[in-house]
């Protein structure tokens, strides 16, 4: 018997399916920014921390030794750690200020290092035996320039004994006029640029330094690299420096007790002749390898080679034999 349905009843499935289609599932769509490409390759603020804690070791052996040096109280703080455009760091430069080049190894570019030239009249005088009082801003003498170029030399060794972590060491090459100093690295890369504030009794300046985008990036990767990336390498790192150790060749030798010879023994000496040495056949001799005494040990004969029995490691030493 066919069924027949009602209005209400009718009214009743058409709302069902419509609440039905209500509950679906919305279309989940991909969330797209816009991308900044002047952005690429910027420096995080982890990777900025990382940076300050090298340069903060920096700061504090050049306040040390430059303190000792001139012999008057010289503080070295980190001002700033930022990524810019060489032609912003440009820009920053005074008038009248020393600017430097100094050689990067083992990658051979070369960064920027600029000085206010508010700290050198104290820094010569105190060298010349006065106390360090400031002086008007001027250019430098041939003596000044030279003095404050040893200056230079101790802040690059200083710098490499604290960037020793990423193997750079910063070499002094010389003082670079405004003009030659945008000939260094294209206006438009971004450096690394680090700014040192040096607090004397009677002056006070600023020491900048920039380096270019390749110096920037060997830093990270070897401060903040991927870690996971290195893990992967170990073991085949590893397994390599296993295989070229065991290439290793090093002098041996089975060494006798101390005996006791005859001067005209040694007087007589000449090929093929024979030197009884007056000892037991079964007494044990020290078997050292590279200077180091490892085994008691017996002389013995394997076939036509000559070798050694080895019996007790000396002073309990623990090796493989």
């Amino acid at each position: 018997m066919e069924k027949l349905l009602k209005q209400d009843e009718i009214d009743a499935l058409f709302e069902a399916a419509r609440s039905t289609e209500t509950v679906a599932k919305p279309e989940v769509r991909a969330r797209i920014l816009p991308y900044n490409f002047s952005s690429a390759g910027q420096i995080s603020n982890d990777q900025l921390r990382a940076i300050s804690l090298l340069n903060d070791l920096f700061a504090r052996n050049l306040t040390h030794n430059l303190g000792a040096w001139l012999r008057t109280r010289f503080q070295v703080n980190l001002v700033s750690a930022e990524q810019i455009a060489f032609n912003d760091f440009l820009l920053r430069i005074p008038e009248i200020s020393y600017v430097a080049s100094v050689r990067l190894e083992p990658l051979g570019a070369l960064s920027v290092l600029q000085l206010d030239l508010a700290l050198v009249p104290p820094i010569v005088d105190l060298l010349l035996g006065g106390d360090g009082k400031a002086g008007p801003l001027r250019e430098l003498t041939d003596i000044e320039e030279s003095i404050l170029a040893s200056v230079v030399e101790i802040v690059a060794r200083e710098l490499t004994v604290a960037w020793q972590p990423v193997g750079l060491s910063f070499n002094f090459e010389r003082r670079q006029m405004q003009t030659q100093a945008a000939r260094i690295m294209p206006v438009g890369e971004k450096t690394l640029c680090l700014s040192f504030e040096i607090r004397m009794p009677h002056a006070s300046g600023l020491i900048n330094l920039a380096f270019p985008a390749v110096v920037a990036n060997t830093i990270l990767r070897r401060l903040s690299g991927d870690r996971s990336q290195r893990r992967r390498h170990a073991v085949d790192l590893r397994a390599r420096m296993e295989q070229m150790a065991r290439r290793i060749r090093f002098g041996a030798s089975l060494q006798t007790t101390s005996v006791r010879i005859e001067v005209r023994e040694l007087e007589n000496l000449e090929p093929g002749r024979l030197i009884r040495l007056r000892l037991p056949a079964d007494s044990k001799g020290i078997w050292a390898a590279a200077g180091v005494d490892l085994y008691h040990a017996l002389p013995v004969q394997a076939g036509t080679h000559r070798a050694v029995q080895l019996l007790s490691a000396v002073n309990n030493l623990e090796c493989e034999a």
